[in-house]
C-alpha cells in the first residue's frame, strides 16, 4: 500500500520519517522548488520531543536549538503575571521545551528523508478517485501519480481540504504578527527563558533559538491582509513597543529588516471529519490552531506518531477513523484554549482582573494541565 503525502512542512516531513521507521511505503510532494523558511522560530514542547526521540533525531534537535527552562508571561515591563519553572516537566519527561529556528528544524528533517522519496517543485492541483479505490493526484505541471492513500499536510490553506470539504473555513483572529530573528547575545537570566509580555492590546514574545540568535514576535490588533512599507517597519515597531522592557527595543533594533516577516493569525474552524474514504488531513490542514499555546507544530508532529503506528498495527488497513478518534478531543481542546488565550491577551477592558486571575492560578494546576498536554500514549 502506497501513501502519498502532500506538503513538506514540519508535519509532512515528520510523517515521512515516521513512515520510514514503521516500514510504510510512501512518497512526499512539495510545491516549493527548495525549502527555505525564514524569519521565524518554533517551540517544541515535550510531546513533540518524545516523537523526535522515538525517531532517533532528538539529539540533533537539542544541538541545533535552545532549551527553555522557564516560561514567563508578564506585563510590558517584565513584571511576572505567570512564571513557570520547568523542573517538574524535565523530571517527568526528561527534557523541557526546545526553541529552534524553523529553517534549522526543516533542514534537519529533510536530511533524514531518502532523496528518492521526496519531490520538490510539485504543486498539488486536484485529486480524483481512480479504479479499485485508488486515487489519482494531478499537479500544476499536469503530471500525475496514483496512490492508495492520500495525506494532506499542505497547511492551513490546504488545497486538498478545500476539495475534500469545500465548506471548511479559516477564522481570522483580528490579530497580526511580526516575527524576526535578531543577532543578539542574551544575558544569562534570559538565555533559557521563554517570555511573553502583555501590554495595552499588544504583546511581544522572546526566546533564544541558537548561539547569538534570538527569535521574537510582536502581535497587534489589525484588519486582515494589511501590508507594510519594508523601509519603515522597524521604526513602526520601535514606536509601537517603546514603552516595553528595554530588551524589546534592543531585539527589534538588532534585527535585519529583511528578516522581519508579517502574517495574520488565523485558525481553522474545527471540522467534523478530518478524512473521507482514503484521504486524510493532518497538521494545520486538518486542525490549524492559533500559536498561543505553542502547540501548532507539536500537534502536527503528534499526528505523524499516531498515524504511522496505527497503520503499522492495523496492517495497512484504512485507519483514518481510528486516527481521528484518538486525536480529535485533544486537538480541539488546544484549538479552543489557544483562541481564548489570544483574545484575553488583547482585552481592551478588564486587564486588571485578567492579570489578577493569571497571578492567582495555582502552580500545581498549571503543572497538571501541562503534563496532560505533553503526555503521549504508547501505541507501538
Amino acid at each position: 500500500m502506497l501513501y502519498t503525502i502532500i506538503g513538506a512542512g514540519i508535519g509532512g516531513l515528520t510523517t515521512a520519517l515516521a513512515f520510514e521507521k514503521c516500514g510504510i511505503e510512501y512518497q512526499i510532494f512539495e510545491k516549493a522548488p527548495e525549502l527555505n523558511e525564514v524569519g521565524a522560530g518554533i517551540w517544541l514542547a515535550p510531546n513533540a520531543l518524545q516523537v523526535f526521540e522515538w525517531l532517533g533525531i532528538l539529539d540533533d534537535v537539542v544541538t541545533k536549538g535552545n532549551s527553555i527552562d522557564r516560561v514567563t508571561v508578564g506585563t510590558s515591563d517584565l513584571s511576572p503575571l505567570s512564571d513557570s519553572f520547568q523542573h517538574d516537566v524535565k523530571d517527568k519527561f526528561g527534557y523541557s521545551t526546545i526553541a529552534i529556528h524553523r529553517a534549522e528544524l526543516q533542514k534537519l528533517l529533510l536530511q533524514q528523508v531518502p532523496k528518492e522519496k521526496i519531490h520538490l517543485g510539485k504543486s498539488f492541483k486536484e485529486f480524483k478517485e481512480a479504479e479499485e479505490g485508488r486515487i489519482q493526484v494531478t499537479f500544476n505541471d499536469d503530471s500525475k501519480v496514483e496512490t492508495d492513500f492520500l495525506i494532506g499536510a499542505d497547511g492551513i490553506n490546504s488545497k486538498i481540504r478545500n476539495q475534500l470539504f469545500p465548506s471548511s473555513k479559516t477564522r481570522y483572529s483580528g490579530q497580526t504578527c511580526w516575527r524576526g530573528i535578531a543577532d543578539y547575545t542574551m544575558d544569562a537570566d534570559f538565555e533559557h527563558r521563554g517570555i511573553e509580555l502583555w501590554g495595552n492590546q499588544i504583546r511581544f514574545g522572546i526566546s533564544k533559538v541558537a548561539k547569538d540568535k534570538v527569535y521574537w514576535f510582536a502581535v497587534s490588533l489589525s484588519k486582515p491582509n494589511q501590508k507594510d512599507d519594508d523601509t519603515l517597519i522597524k521604526d513602526k515597531l520601535l514606536k509601537t513597543y517603546a514603552n516595553f522592557h528595554p530588551l524589546v527595543k534592543e531585539l527589534i533594533a538588532a534585527t535585519s529588516q529583511d528578516k522581519i516577516v508579517r502574517n495574520d493569525i488565523s485558525d481553522l474552524i474545527p471540522l467534523n471529519h478530518w478524512y473521507k474514504n482514503n484521504i486524510c488531513l493532518i497538521g494545520d490542514a486538518g486542525h490549524a490552531t492559533t500559536p498561543n499555546m505553542g502547540q501548532g507544530g507539536a500537534q502536527a508532529i503528534e499526528d505523524a506518531y499516531y498515524l504511522s503506528n496505527l497503520i503499522k498495527n492495523e496492517n495497512n488497513a484504512n485507519v483514518f477513523r481510528l486516527f481521528q478518534e484518538k486525536r480529535k478531543q485533544k486537538v480541539n481542546t488546544i484549538v479552543k484554549q489557544s483562541w481564548a488565550t489570544g483574545k484575553m491577551a488583547h482585552w481592551k477592558y478588564g486587564k486588571g482582573m485578567r492579570n489578577f486571575i493569571l497571578k492567582s492560578i495555582p502552580k500545581n494546576l498549571i503543572q497538571k494541565k501541562m503534563n496532560e498536554m505533553y503526555q503521549l500514549e504508547k501505541v507501538c
